[in-house]
């Protein structure tokens, strides 16, 4: 923060000075040029025109006004002159030895200086610069009060509540589509924050907190928003990194200022988002106990701890690693109530999708429903970002509406990246790919196990160079065996159908043999699916805290085991490839059509693809 201080602050405080020393050189120029409007056209002239003046009887009058003397001819032409204050008029004509006959005719006027004309006249030339030079000093010093108050403010929180503005656009459960184990959960929420005396009058206790646990993008803080729409209360929102500073005691101080705040609104909800940045398990650091970050976690949970039964406060907090929050933080009283949200299903990711849609003009041939079946594993965000991308596409376009071909165009754009178009390559390299992915296909296409073939494709996206879209017709949530093993087939179809063809392999399969291998090893080492190991996992993985994301794996069998692993894995990799090589030579030819049609068209969907194998059933 001592950083940003520096940053901010001095080109502001350079910025005031600038404008500051502009305005006080302009003043300072138009006071150059200043007259004062009391003083009137006279030509002025030295003492001794003056005397020369009485001695030739040509002065009519003389008047006398402090130091300045003006005096009238009589031709009416009118002069000044200076003389000292401390000078009398006949002492200065004495001084000049000037006879006193000859002033006899000359009427001679005493002017008093006095009346507020006189003051202006005197005071304001001094009085603008005397009010800018203080001006100026009290600007230096409230900047350096102000970096002293944001010096000392650290250890509060910046108020994030919802304003006016927003609770006119509140979001509430209406706005949330699918989750509805999670709305009903939440919904008991919003009544204790509505009506807490229908609870406590049945000796029922306000539930402290609530986690809310799930993927990244299935709507963790829009739920939590929602709850605050619903119950009309107010809302505070802060980051759980916003806890964490340098110095050492600012994150507690932040807490402390962040429940002293909402205290003063109940009811109210406030939400941590990403509560594993300050609520890890202690102990597991390098820091030890003094370390900040367990020095915040245990002022949360002293403030929770602190809550009155009368305070009307709930703590919505959201992680999506829960397994490495404290077990503190879980314990009954505190986050007791864990609400989790997973990815939608096909109804709900219709239903995400027709919310989303709602300020987007959708042609009428456009169906959502398909859009749902295709996109398995999205999250709410995702779904969100396929229709703004399926929106932009249109709208670079120049189209008005946005069409069904927008929408799933989009859906291999947020999955693969966009088309490489301006990709040049060799005729052979395109009939290598368009092998390649004919080899994906047709295997996917004649392993019942497998989910079938949505869209097959050689133009690049992202790093691929081509790609074979299957899609599962309903959700799945528990995958068998025979599934697994229907997918490395297909996975290393591509390789096998190259090594056929060409006698040789290329580098485009190492992502598919990569994954191949990962999936036979989750399958002896996680699965248990191994006849020969038997029913039983190897290893136990846990995350290293202060190494990022690295993670370790203990092993927790022996250096034989891991042999008769890694025997297993092969084992399952080659009766894939075995079983590829097999279906592709006896289907060579159906192979053979699907690259001649990817060769003309670089693109085969579904029903096309379909239609090619229902010509051999009718010939």
């Amino acid at each position: 923060m001592a950083n940003n201080l520096k940053k901010n602050d001095k080109p502001n405080l350079w910025r005031n000075f600038g404008i500051f020393l502009a305005i006080f050189i302009i003043i300072a120029i138009g006071l150059s040029l200043y007259q004062s409007p009391f003083e009137s056209e006279k030509a002025e002239v030295g003492v001794s025109r003056l005397i020369q003046e009485v001695e030739a009887d040509n002065v009519a009058s003389v008047e006398v006004s402090g130091s300045t003397v003006d005096f009238t001819l009589d031709d009416e032409t009118v002069y000044t002159t200076q003389k000292e204050i401390s000078e009398s008029l006949s002492d200065l004509f004495s001084n000049y030895g000037v006879d006193s006959a000859k002033l006899q005719d000359i009427k001679i006027e005493i002017k008093g200086e006095s009346g507020w004309a006189y003051w202006l006249e005197m005071i304001f030339p001094f009085l603008i610069p005397f009010i800018l030079i203080v001006g100026f000093i009290y600007l230096m010093m409230r900047n350096v009060s102000g970096q002293n108050n944001r010096a000392m403010m650290f250890g509060q929180v910046k108020k994030d509540e919802d304003t006016k503005k927003n609770k006119r656009e509140k979001i509430t459960f209406n706005e949330v589509a699918g989750a509805k184990e999670a709305k009903e959960e939440l919904e008991e929420v919003v009544e204790f924050l509505k009506n807490p005396k229908k609870f406590t009058n049945l000796g029922a206790k306000i539930p402290k907190g609530v986690l809310l646990v799930g993927a990244p993008g299935t709507g963790k803080t829009l739920l939590a928003r929602a709850v605050s729409g619903e119950a009309a209360v107010p809302f505070y929102h802060i980051s759980g990194s916003e806890f964490v500073e340098m110095f050492v005691g600012v994150g507690a101080s932040r807490v402390r200022d962040l429940f002293k705040k909402a205290k003063k609104t109940t009811p109210c909800i406030v939400f941590i988002d990403e509560i594993d940045a300050v609520g890890r398990q202690r102990g597991a650091g390098l820091g030890g106990s003094h370390d900040e970050r367990e020095q915040t976690l245990n002022q949360i949970l002293v403030e929770m701890d602190g809550f009155d039964t009368d305070t009307n406060i709930i703590v919505i907090a959201a992680t999506n690693r829960p397994d490495i929050l404290d077990p503190a933080l879980l314990r009954p009283g505190r986050f007791d109530r864990r609400v989790a949200l997973d990815l939608p299903d096909i109804a709900d990711r219709e239903a995400i999708l027709k919310v989303h849609s709602k300020n987007k003009p959708l042609s009428e041939k456009s169906d959502l429903r398909v859009v749902a079946q295709r996109t398995p594993g999205f999250s709410g965000a995702d779904l969100a970002n396929l229709l703004n991308e399926a929106a932009i596409s249109a709208g670079r376009e120049n189209k008005k509406i946005v069409s069904q071909t927008h929408l799933l165009e989009s859906i291999e754009k947020v999955m693969l990246g966009p088309e490489r178009k301006s990709r040049v390559i060799s005729d052979k390299e395109k009939e290598i790919t368009a092998y390649h992915e004919a080899g994906h296909a047709l295997i996917s296409k004649l392993l019942p196990e497998s989910d079938p073939v949505q869209k097959i494709s050689i133009i690049s996206r992202g790093s691929a160079g081509g790609y074979t879209l299957k899609v599962p017709e309903n959700d799945k949530h528990m995958h068998p065996k025979s599934e697994f093993i229907a997918d490395l087939a297909v996975l290393l179809g591509g390789h096998v159908a190259e090594k056929i063809i060409y006698s040789e392999v290329t580098t485009g399969a190492s992502s598919d043999l990569r994954r191949a291998t990962q999936l036979a090893r989750k399958m002896v080492a996680e699965f248990g699916m191994s006849e020969v190991l038997g029913p039983r996992t190897f290893g136990e993985k846990e995350e290293l805290i202060f190494l990022g994301r690295e993670i370790s794996e203990q092993k927790d069998y022996s250096e034989k085991t891991a042999e008769q692993i890694d025997d297993e894995v092969s084992r399952f990799i080659n009766n894939a490839f075995d079983k590829a090589s097999e279906l592709i030579t006896q289907h060579k030819k159906e192979l053979d059509k699907i690259v001649k049609v990817l060769l003309e068209k670089e693109t085969i969907e579904r029903e096309e693809f379909e239609a090619l194998f229902e010509e051999k059933k009718e010939a």
